[in-house]
């Protein structure tokens, strides 16, 4: 990333920052992280924000007493130092960023299998990309907090979600209900597929379209992006003698649940089809959804 030189204002760095800890620290931080290990002291404790706790980037700001903080704490605190309440201004920590730009540090997710060592202003955009950071549970329809790897996020589905697991690449599915003019924001389903040793998350649910209520089913993979475009699914719905076929890639996890449903990238039912597939009484939703897994040449 790059960053805008800026002046400092009203203030001498000298008298605020001891070089001479920043220089020691420097050296132990930066031979600690090329051994692996992530530096809880010295530089890195420098620059660490005070309120927010997170990694600093420019512009760092500080007091005139010396104290720092980030720019987005900056507006958080209304301008005022949150550790001695002078009048923050608009003074740069220019040499602590100068320090920052000679650092290496390890992924945050060395934990999870990253062995990369990236400049101190090249980890964050790594970090947001990294194959190894945590999975958000892809269940919908609650707000679970959980993440991990696959084999975690296998295991909280089917322990806690209670999540039917199905082994193979073909589904079919019937889809049930009693009410289905009462169309509320709901999920109603996901299924989890191992297949090509990999898994996938069919789901299927009512919501609304505009004020049209509709019926959507789509499949998300769990894992990269990269490597669901690997693969691709067909979903098939009909009855009366009338059918829709919808072929589309499944999308990672990555991609947030409600990303893919507002997008539409599935079989979308709108209600009137699905009570004419339903049969004739039009009172009862009988779906049976059926599809199939491939891997791509």
């Amino acid at each position: 990333m790059d960053f805008p030189d800026s002046e400092v204002m009203d203030s001498d760095l000298s008298t605020i920052v001891d070089f001479n800890h920043i220089n020691s620290t420097k050296s132990t931080a930066t031979s600690s992280v090329k051994a692996g290990i992530s530096s809880t002291s010295g530089v890195h404790e420098l620059l660490e924000c005070p309120v927010c706790t997170n990694s600093m980037y420019p512009p760092i700001h500080q007091c005139p007493n010396g104290h720092t903080l980030c720019s987005s704490c900056k507006v958080r605190v209304q301008n005022h130092c949150p550790t001695c309440r002078q009048e923050l201004g608009n003074i740069r920590c220019l040499a602590l960023e100068k320090v920052a730009e000679s650092l290496e540090l390890p992924c945050r997710y060395l934990n999870h299998g990253c062995s990369e060592i990236f400049p101190y202003y090249s980890k964050l955009k790594h970090e947001q990309l990294c194959k190894f950071r945590p999975y958000n549970c892809p269940y919908a329809g609650s707000e679970c907090l959980i993440a991990g790897d696959i084999p975690t996020l296998i295991t909280h589905l089917r322990d806690d979600h209670k999540v039917d697991m199905h082994d193979g690449c073909t589904f079919n599915h019937r889809y049930v209900k009693s009410k289905p003019h009462e169309v509320e924001n709901a999920t109603w389903m996901l299924t989890v597929f191992n297949c090509f040793g990999q898994h996938f998350c069919l789901h299927f649910e009512a919501f609304l379209l505009g004020m049209a209520p509709v019926y959507m089913a789509f499949l998300r993979f769990m894992g990269e992006d990269s490597d669901a475009k690997n693969f691709s699914y067909s979903l098939e719905v009909g009855g009366n003698g009338r059918k829709l076929i919808w072929q589309g890639v499944p999308r990672s996890i990555r991609d947030d649940h409600r990303k893919v449903r507002d997008s539409y990238d599935g079989l979308i039912i709108h209600r009137n089809m699905a009570l004419f597939f339903s049969g004739s009484c039009r009172q009862e939703l009988k779906l049976r959804v059926t599809g199939r897994i491939w891997r791509e040449q």
